[in-house]
């Protein structure tokens, strides 16, 4: 397992039309893969499914995980990743058969969680193909995403999250185009 990094600079803070750009960046580029159905990593990967799948008009399936179960910042990752094996067998009955499946969540911090996601659609599903894109991107991470918003090395409060409590908040430049996996496709400008 990679080890998140946080520089404890700053408490990274991405903004509501930050998102917006980002999801349609993502959803753009997802684009031609054409996937039948985006899942969403609850909590954090909803609103960014909701958008993309919109966009690509295609229905956007809400999966449970959890990675990290204090909430705050700056938890350590633990590796393990519960499944909510109750609620996802009924989310997965709704996806469309032999299909490509884009799974979308807020962070990628060590990849295991988006690896426990992608590993159980594989062996319950079995989908044509399976790609994954997030907002962001933890840069001690070297899970193999398809594509990323922004590499951060400091905690991300999101606009669906209560304020943190301590940290200075520092909003994320402006994002112009998406980060790939090298050999990947390159966004369109």
């Amino acid at each position: 397992m990679t080890t998140r990094v946080f520089e404890n600079r700053r408490v990274w803070q991405l903004t509501q039309g930050e998102f917006l750009t980002a999801a349609c960046l993502i959803a753009d580029q997802e684009a031609e893969f054409a996937p039948g159905a985006v899942i969403g990593i609850a909590r954090g990967g909803v609103p960014l499914a909701e958008i993309v799948a919109e966009q690509l008009g295609v229905p956007a399936v809400v999966v449970r995980a959890r990675h990290n179960a204090p909430v705050g910042i700056q938890q350590a990752a633990t590796g393990r990743v519960l499944l909510d094996q109750r609620h996802n067998d009924g989310a997965l009955a709704a996806l469309p058969a032999a299909s490509s499946l884009l799974v979308v969540d807020d962070i990628c911090g060590s990849g295991a969680t988006l690896q426990a996601i992608t590993d159980m659609l594989t062996a319950t599903v079995g989908p044509d193909g399976v790609r994954t894109a997030v907002l962001c991107r933890n840069e001690g991470s070297d899970y193999p995403l398809d594509s990323w918003g922004w590499d951060v090395a400091d905690w991300v409060h999101f606009p669906w999250e209560p304020a943190p409590e301590s940290g200075r908040l520092e909003a994320l430049p402006p994002l112009t185009r998406l980060r790939s996996r090298p050999g990947e496709p390159r966004p369109r400008a």
